[in-house]
């Protein structure tokens, strides 16, 4: 059983509407290429853009049913092919880091905020998840259990662990920051201690302090 997954390694706009059109665009390349899953890196909505003044975060945070995650639904369903679609999520009282999956037919099977935030910079203006989450994906020629953690959950073993414990198969990692030797060998030791798949997509070189490096580590 092969499972195909597209690493959405792009440049964001400067707009929630230009994400979508850029972030749509993507995924249909990535159908057209036999993409069973598309992941997109850290935050897409906003481009991991995490302004320290609330009012100015409030703003740019959207909410669950928003029009923007209702399109990537949509899309999904178009397009046969889950997308798992990151974002800036309204939350009182501060905004979360956040993901979606949408498996090929439009549902939604997993919603996950990031737990370990990077409370020592940017952010400490957002609040943290409180788990971590599994879910069955059915891609058409079989299923595979999955879970999420998003860059700095990395670096807790705790993290997969949970996830495994949960039954996950493969682990979904979306990512914005270098992808150095070091946090490339946490990803790896996640994998190997818990033999399970994990996937990290990243922002490609050209976005301030990313290097792109997105990469698939099996057990």
């Amino acid at each position: 059983m092969n499972l195909k997954i597209a690493f959405l390694q792009i440049l964001p706009g400067k707009s929630l509407d230009e994400n979508f059109l850029i972030g749509r665009k993507a995924c249909r390349e990535a159908k057209e290429k036999g993409a069973d899953i598309a992941l997109f890196p850290e935050m897409w909505s906003d481009g991991y853009d995490l302004p320290q003044d609330q009012n100015q975060l409030n703003a740019l945070a959207i909410e669950k049913e928003s029009a923007f995650l209702k399109g990537f639904r949509g899309l999904a369903s178009e397009l046969q092919m889950a997308i798992g679609i990151t974002f800036l999520e309204a939350h009182r009282p501060k905004p979360l880091n956040s993901v979606l999956f949408f498996d090929r037919t439009g549902k939604e099977i997993l919603h996950y905020s990031k737990v370990h935030t990077c409370a020592f910079d940017l952010e400490k203006v957002l609040d943290a998840g409180d788990d971590f989450y599994t879910a069955d994906l059915d891609f058409g020629r079989g299923s595979v259990k999955i879970g999420s953690m998003i860059c700095f959950d990395r670096e807790f073993p705790e993290s997969a662990r949970i996830l495994m414990l949960k039954g996950a198969e493969l682990i979904l990692a979306p990512n914005a920051c270098p992808m150095e030797i070091n946090r490339l060998s946490a990803l790896r030791s996640r994998a190997y201690e818990n033999m399970a798949a994990v996937a990290t997509c990243n922002y490609p070189e050209g976005y301030p302090d990313c290097n792109g490096r997105s990469v698939f580590l099996i057990s």
